[in-house]
């Protein structure tokens, strides 16, 4: 990591010969760029909202006691799950998740329909918990480096609870994975009850390589000469920087690599080092998530752990050949250029093998429902044209 004396003098370093070499000086938030539209990473985000709209549905009905819910109080959540259509519309769009079935709310009360996980999701959560064990020490990891990137090596659980779904931890790591890794991870307080925080315990060197670091080592052994970190950029087809921007990022990205695992309490805010190794966190944070692209919303829980200031999300703008910022929904989006070719993810997280068997299940629902509703159809045109028969006669 940084040390006190190197960053000192480095800082001392760079004051004494700007001018000699010619490095622009400006303030890097003075430096703007058009936002524009990509159409490709956009439908990269539509191609999930079925799926992730099924998902919200499925968690608020497992958080529940026994996991059962009255449709009635379900419907009633509608606008915090973002569904658009009423949950019994959503129920026959999406038949093989729920079974209902009448129940009692209280002893002396009216049955009402109720909802529970039908056998064949039941299946599905099974295989979920498989898959979550066979990569447990990718989860393990992740979360280690989460913490190694924070300020204090410390997170809020409840933060970290709010992005589970994000970096694909299982709802209950607090309480089931993270007490059995006790040389990684100190858990205080009650998570829940916004004053749980997640300490790191043991600081794993090998956890502390980025993904520009890991893909610098490989393709030095693959070439057998040093390839020196730093960020692919690729700018979208048809989009230019005007000159002085173009420059900017020319001498910037000659800067050396700065870590996202680097100590930086040394640097000053507003210098293009710290640029530097902001924008390594936003890379490296975008990376471990499960789709390299998280709602800036939600990285603007985390300001204080990753010393990012209100503004924060301008630099997907300015460093748009790294990060493109999706306005799809009308939620920001920040979204990792290079982990895409066109709207389809070049490589897939491990724990996403979990989301193909969930579509599967959705797919095979949504052909069921299309068969019923055919024959339906096939059923009213033959009455039709029955009755027709029987008028003319």
């Amino acid at each position: 990591m940084f040390s006190k004396t190197k960053t000192q003098a480095f800082s001392s370093y760079l004051k004494n010969n700007l001018k000699l070499l010619n490095i622009d000086t400006r303030s890097i938030s003075s430096l703007k760029v058009v936002w524009r539209k990509d159409q490709a990473l956009d439908r990269a985000i539509d191609n999930d909202k079925r799926y992730k709209q099924c998902i919200r549905v499925v968690k608020e009905v497992l958080n529940e006691p026994g996991q059962v819910i009255p449709l009635r109080y379900l419907e009633k959540r509608r606008e915090r799950m973002r569904l658009k259509v009423k949950v019994e519309t959503f129920l026959n769009q999406n038949p093989f998740l729920f079974d209902v079935y009448y129940d009692r709310i209280k002893p002396k009360t009216e049955p009402v329909r109720f909802l529970r996980v039908s056998d064949r999701l039941r299946q599905f959560l099974e295989e979920e918990k498989r898959v979550f064990t066979v990569n447990e020490p990718l989860i393990v990891s992740k979360l280690c480096k989460l913490l190694m990137m924070s300020k204090d090596k410390v997170v809020s659980a409840d933060k970290l609870l709010h992005v589970k779904r994000e970096f694909g931890f299982p709802n209950d790591f607090l309480v089931d994975l993270v007490p059995r890794y006790p040389e990684y991870f100190r858990l205080t307080g009650l998570p829940g009850e916004g004053k749980s925080f997640l300490e790191l315990v043991t600081w794993n060197p090998e956890f502390a390589k980025s993904v520009i670091e890991r893909r610098a080592e490989e393709e030095s052994r693959c070439t057998g000469i040093r390839v020196r970190p730093n960020f692919n950029v690729k700018l979208p087809r048809g989009f230019v920087l005007k000159k002085e921007m173009r420059e900017w990022v020319r001498d910037w990205l000659e800067l050396e690599y700065v870590s996202p695992y680097e100590d930086v309490s040394q640097l000053d805010q507003a210098c293009r080092e710290m640029e530097k190794w902001r924008i390594g966190v936003f890379h490296e944070l975008l990376s471990l998530s499960l789709y390299k692209r998280v709602p800036v919303p939600i990285l603007g829980k985390f300001c204080d752990e990753y010393r990012f200031s209100n503004a924060f999300s301008s630099a997907f703008t300015r460093h748009s050949g790294i990060f493109y910022m999706s306005l799809k929904g009308g939620i920001e989006t920040a979204v990792l250029r290079e982990a895409y070719d066109g709207d389809k993810l070049i490589d897939l997280d491990p724990l996403l093998q979990i989301k193909d068997k969930f579509v599967e299940l959705m797919e095979e629902g949504w052909r069921q429902r299309q068969e019923e509703l055919r024959l339906k159809q096939e059923k009213i045109k033959k009455d039709m044209e029955l009755l027709a028969t029987k008028v003319t006669e």
